[in-house]
């Protein structure tokens, strides 16, 4: 790329192109972006009314103990009591003296009376709390510290104040002189758990008043608070009675990683728009004569599009760490959004090459946000589930504007597998920028064929095309381990042994998804009369396909920067790619080079022994390795098991 060229093609790209999008769509997005970003940092804030506000009509006289329970909950409007209006439904419920004066009869009246249950229990929680005796208020009292998992089951206990105590065992559990115990505070998302009960007794105090008392705290994982924000939203840290507890929801990473990947749709289309434009009615035609090179073209058109995609990351960043709303916000959290901006135009620019229309653009790019959504969004939502979070590049976001430090480890596994897909796909894309290739009118597989047989001159392009597809797989095999992690605690039956149903699934997918990146070049060379149609053709395309994965394959070790396989189901998913320490060097030599590389060559010759027969040979192919390939899996983890 020559950088004046590719600068004039990104000017001419801005003031005559720009997408095909004029200036009132454009105020409309921007109204968009500012009204979400409202909406988001109003959520963030925990300010606005409730969304329950008003919703249930209570008739009470301010003589009536219920009255004050009922006027602190903004959930209830207070009206006079009336036994008519409660009988026509104008009341929800309607005080006469000390009760209601009737039954609930309809599923609002009922659920009006469950929510005044539950406000009458935390008024009087809230009058207890004003009690100048807390010990005798609340005879128990819990804090939860949520912290991060560490891989480890192992819980260090310790014991703070009070009379001599003893500390717990490896699980949490402790004991003091007065009988107290400390817990394990797990949480259904996975994050461990610090649990300090505090109990206290007249006899135990230190004072008259009896407000001494002993604790006892149970601290897993290496975590840290992330501060008001986090305590406020995600539950870090609660405090309270044991009834008051419960698992913390992750609404604050939920709206932060919705904050930037929004924005991605609205830059993706327009990018989209002005990608397929160049190929209809032969208007590309001009660029494709002009001295500039394809990389000059296809960079130019893509740099305004990446400028304001980073742009609008920059401006939330600074927003959210300006005014107040998070603690944090960095530069760390910019380049963290890079590659998933250019994982989102990557692959609009393919489907941009793909599309034969605008219809079926639209078809394309919803189909790129929606997976890349989910890619990008899921595990970001769960931030305090480490290593599956950071799986997403929108976690380390999160974690910068909330203050909590980021390993140079960390940053690079979330990073670099997004990263150099987006550079593969650019790379095919811009195979089809041509004019033999952008002007013609195929079907969308048909031209994911063309980008692939694009890139094969010879035979050994078998071995370079199954290194090139291999960030592919890595981006599909974690997105799999990010949305099957859920499942790891299902158990199944498998050959004698309990396997968790997670592990088994991720299994299936890294079959198939392998099997595909071995041997869809492969078909797409026999498709275009690269390879000779012959058995042993076949076979030995197979065997470099085979080889090449097998050596590209050595790329998962990135895994180990962020302990992925410190879970069951992450380990599983890299099996053969990462022995493990301890193991003698002829049992790696067998098990971790020699067996993979077999597996790896004979499932490919499989597939391309079916390719060479044509299309549904082919599938038939695929699906006979995947089945050898899962087999394979399977065998070898219940056999670990």
């Amino acid at each position: 790329m020559r950088p004046a060229k590719l600068l004039r093609v990104a000017k001419w790209e801005v003031t005559k192109n720009a997408g095909g999008v004029d200036k009132r769509t454009l105020v409309v997005m921007a109204l968009a972006i500012l009204a979400m970003g409202a909406v988001a940092a109003v959520a963030v804030s925990g300010g606005g009314p409730g969304l329950d506000a008003d919703i249930y009509r209570v008739g009470v006289e301010e003589s009536n103990p219920y009255y004050e329970v009922v006027t602190d909950d903004p959930s209830f409007r207070v009206q006079d009591p009336d036994a008519d209006a409660f009988e026509r439904g104008e009341q929800d419920l309607t005080f006469y003296g000390p009760n209601p004066l009737s039954r609930p009869e309809t599923e609002k009246q009922a659920a009006a009376l469950e929510a005044l249950r539950s406000s009458t229990e935390s008024y009087n929680d809230r009058t207890m709390a004003r009690a100048d005796n807390q010990t005798a208020a609340f005879p128990v009292s819990v804090t939860l510290v949520y912290q991060e998992q560490n891989g480890t089951s192992a819980l260090d206990t310790r014991t703070d104040g009070g009379d001599d105590a003893t500390g717990g065992d490896a699980t949490g559990n402790g004991s003091s002189s007065e009988g107290n115990t400390g817990t394990d505070g797990g949480t259904p998302d996975g994050s461990e758990g610090a649990a300090t009960a505090t109990a206290g007794g007249g006899g135990g105090g230190t004072g008259g008043d009896g407000t001494g008392g002993s604790e006892q705290t149970a601290a897993g994982g290496g975590g840290a608070d992330l501060g008001g924000i986090g305590a406020q939203l995600t539950g870090d840290v609660e405090r309270g009675t044991p009834g008051d507890i419960s698992p913390p929801f992750p609404f604050e990473s939920l709206v932060l990683a919705f904050l930037y990947i929004v924005p991605m749709n609205f830059v993706i289309q327009a990018y989209g728009s002005s990608m397929l434009s160049e190929r209809l009615n032969r208007r590309g035609e001009l660029l494709l004569v002009t001295p500039a090179s394809r990389g000059d073209i296809i960079g130019g058109k893509t740099l305004p599009y990446l400028l304001g995609a980073m742009g609008v990351a920059t401006a939330i960043t600074a927003l959210l760490r300006f005014s107040g709303i998070v603690p944090g916000g960095s530069l760390v959290a910019v380049l963290a959004v890079l590659p998933i901006a250019l994982l989102f135009l990557a692959a609009t620019f393919c489907g941009a090459m793909f599309a034969r229309s605008f219809k079926e653009l639209t078809f394309v790019t919803v189909t790129i946000t929606v997976t890349l959504t989910s890619y990008a969004f899921v595990p970001a939502i769960f931030t305090d589930v480490t290593p599956i979070a950071l799986i997403s590049p929108l976690t380390l976001v999160v974690m910068d504007l909330t203050g909590r430090s980021i390993s140079a480890g960390a940053f690079v596994f979330s990073t670099l597998p997004p990263l150099v897909t987006a550079l593969v796909l650019f790379g095919l894309g811009a195979g089809l920028y041509r004019e033999e290739d952008m002007f013609t009118q195929r079907s969308i597989p048909l031209k994911v064929l063309d980008a692939l047989a694009g890139r094969i001159k010879s035979r050994r392009s078998a071995l370079k095309m199954s290194a090139i597809l291999i960030p592919f797989v890595i981006v599909a095999e974690l997105g799999a381990i990010a949305f099957l992690f859920v499942l790891d605690s299902v158990s199944l039956n498998v050959f004698g042994t309990n396997q968790s149903l997670g592990i088994v699934l991720v299994l299936g997918v890294v079959a198939v998804v392998e099997e595909l990146g071995k041997s869809l070049h492969i078909y797409a060379g026999y498709a275009h009369a690269r390879y000779e149609r012959t058995l042993r053709s076949a076979i030995g395309l197979g065997a470099l396909s085979g080889l090449g994965f097998f050596l590209a394959e050595k790329g998962l070790l990135i895994v180990r920067l962020s302990d992925l396989e410190s879970l069951p189901i992450g380990d599983a998913a890299v099996m053969g790619a990462t022995p493990p320490g301890g193991v003698p060097l002829w049992a790696v030599a067998v098990f971790f080079l020699f067996a993979p590389l077999a597996l790896h060559a004979v499932t490919a010759a499989i597939s391309s022994v079916g390719a060479r027969r044509g299309r549904w040979a082919y599938v038939v192919g695929v699906g006979a390795a995947v089945v050898v390939h899962f087999a394979y899996n399977l065998t070898v983890v219940s056999a670990l098991a």
